[in-house]
């Protein structure tokens, strides 16, 4: 019998630019985070305090994570008193780790002594783009040589790594990021996490939007483009574990273009799924068949307003044939049947 992953409760700690050298294009996350204030060892203590009350773990891994700055280009005595908010929480067994994110450029051997030595587990690095031509379009201020060499230090250190790609900037192309994605799964990467590009008010790329110079990914080349790099990653089993930025009213107040929706994953989800489905049935005799599905995966198959369905038959696909819902299929399997079974997990 197949067990199930049990997904760890994430205690987010919003730390809004603190340790950015400078301000990169895409960037103005106060309307992301909705936080403002700075955080102490006091008010990060009252945060999984909260989240405690209000998500009990039940058996579950509890993880801290400190997001929205560059966590290891603050200055020393700040990282301590961060972290030190969050040790009587590991010492009670409440928490048993956490997660940062930070910038390649500020990752080194001692660094990473460092934040083991106060029970980080996974650091999350913002490589955003592996071309150069991209970063400094950018205005990021590191370099691809960077970022590889920071994910090599992590892992030397055995700490987890994962990197987040921002898809869709200035001077990117499918094929430069396709490039990059196909890069990392030669690296030792835990996770990774895909955020399309927005145009948010007050970034650089707000700017750039309003003289003409700068347009968004649409939402079907956005799903079209993370489909291709999640159907990459899972075949070097490295999760996708985000897609998308999750659903907030700061957010979609200060949204003024790009590929945003709240579903985004799901839509992602769904054309993968598409993807695998066309392909089987092309493979097919003309008929006749049966495809079955899990009834769990019914969602998936038919898509957003039922595009898929309607792309497949539109593409008269499912002539001659029949679809079956089954409660007995496991989720994620295909099963088809030309005259003998043909499974594809």
């Amino acid at each position: 019998m197949k067990t199930t992953k049990v997904t760890p409760l994430i205690i987010p700690i919003f730390i809004t630019h603190e340790g950015c050298p400078h301000r990169c294009v895409f960037c103005n996350q106060e309307p992301i985070t909705g936080q403002h204030h700075q955080m102490g060892p006091r008010e990060v203590g009252d945060e999984i305090r909260k989240w405690l009350r209000r998500s009990p773990a039940h058996g579950r891994k509890v993880e801290t994570a400190f997001y929205g700055g560059s966590f290891t280009a603050l200055p020393i005595s700040r990282q301590r008193e961060l972290l030190q908010g969050v040790q009587p929480f590991l010492d009670s067994g409440q928490v048993q780790a956490i997660r940062l994110s930070t910038r390649p450029d500020y990752i080194d051997s001692q660094r990473a002594d460092f934040l083991s030595s106060y029970g980080v587990e996974t650091v999350e690095l913002g490589i955003q783009s592996m071309s150069d031509d991209v970063l400094a379009a950018s205005k990021r201020g590191h370099s691809v040589e960077q970022s590889i060499r920071a994910i090599n230090c992590l892992s030397a250190s055995r700490l987890r790594v994962g990197v987040q790609l921002l898809l869709g900037l200035p001077a990117e192309t499918m094929l430069s990021t396709l490039r990059g994605v196909r890069r990392l799964t030669a690296m030792k990467i835990d996770f990774v996490r895909l955020y399309p590009a927005l145009v948010i008010k007050g970034s650089g790329l707000a700017a750039l939007y309003h003289h003409h110079k700068y347009q968004p990914l649409s939402m079907n080349q956005t799903i079209a483009l993370t489909a291709r790099i999640t159907s990459i990653l899972n075949r070097h089993h490295i999760p996708v574990i985000r897609i998308g930025l999750p659903a907030s009213k700061e957010l979609e107040d200060n949204l003024l273009a790009g590929p945003y929706h709240p579903a985004l994953g799901e839509m992602v989800a769904a054309r993968i799924f598409f993807n695998r489905i066309r392909k089987k049935l092309r493979s097919l005799p003309k008929e006749p068949w049966q495809l079955a599905i899990s009834q769990r995966d019914r969602s998936i198959f038919y898509g957003q307003k039922k595009c898929s369905l309607q792309r497949l038959q539109h593409l008269g696909l499912l002539r001659g044939g029949e679809i079956k819902f089954s409660d007995n299929n496991q989720r994620g399997l295909i099963t088809l049947r030309p005259g003998n079974m043909v499974s594809t997990p």
